[in-house]
């Protein structure tokens, strides 16, 4: 059993607090250096709990880019003062286990598409098959810290900033597979308005519209 939550249950988090984060992984994917600015001060006023602002910076290597990442974590540091922890108190690097932990948190997401993206992925390179499963499902999205549903909250925001809309219907579906409730992943969206651009939005509330469309079938 993979655990995602530790601290804080993410689950009633605020809604303010979840709107200020979900910005966050926004400007993270497509924003300028003020604008990430801009967005780490909102989640200090928000009162968004440090380990889900640093644990969803985190995961946004996987979909922004290690320059970006690091650009956002240093605006993290000066906006917040928090500083880094000098060691993480997490089991040792162990591939099998983040395998384990990747298969099970993917095919949460993924649910009755687990297997068919499986196969697709390994059609493309069966390494990215496996940096897919262990570094991303495993080592980084099964981290405890920030659960599952409000990862992939951000992970939508991010793929709706970063214009990658055939990841985006993804991780609509994996939010919802992971516990988001169709107003929730609404109210993400909404969050959008002003960090992405109204086509963008609009876009992405139209593919939300078919996902929730086919869920109901």
């Amino acid at each position: 059993m993979v655990s995602f939550v530790e601290g804080p249950d993410p689950t009633v988090a605020d809604a303010d607090a979840l709107r200020a984060l979900v910005r966050l992984s926004a400007q993270v994917a497509a924003g300028s250096e003020e604008a990430v600015r801009g967005a780490c001060a909102q989640c200090v006023a928000a009162a968004v709990p440090d380990a889900w602002v640093e644990e969803m910076l985190l995961q946004s290597y996987l979909f922004c880019g290690f320059p970006r990442t690091l650009n956002a974590m240093r605006e993290w540091r000066r906006v917040s003062g928090r500083v880094a922890p000098v060691a993480e108190d997490l089991p040792a690097p162990d591939l099998e286990r983040w395998r384990e932990q990747g298969e099970a948190t993917c095919a949460v997401v993924y649910g009755r598409s687990y297997e068919k993206l499986r196969q697709n992925i390994a059609a493309l390179h069966p390494a990215l098959d496996e940096w897919m499963i262990v570094e991303g499902y495993g080592k980084i999205l099964s981290r405890p810290g920030l659960d599952l549903r409000v990862r992939e909250l951000c992970v939508v925001a991010a793929c709706v900033a970063a214009g990658q809309d055939r990841q985006l219907h993804s991780h609509l579906h994996g939010a919802l597979h992971a516990g988001a409730t169709v107003e929730e992943v609404r109210r993400t969206l909404a969050a959008l308005e002003g960090c992405v651009g109204a086509e963008e939005l609009l876009r992405a509330r139209l593919l939300f519209d078919r996902v929730v469309g086919k869920s109901l079938q």
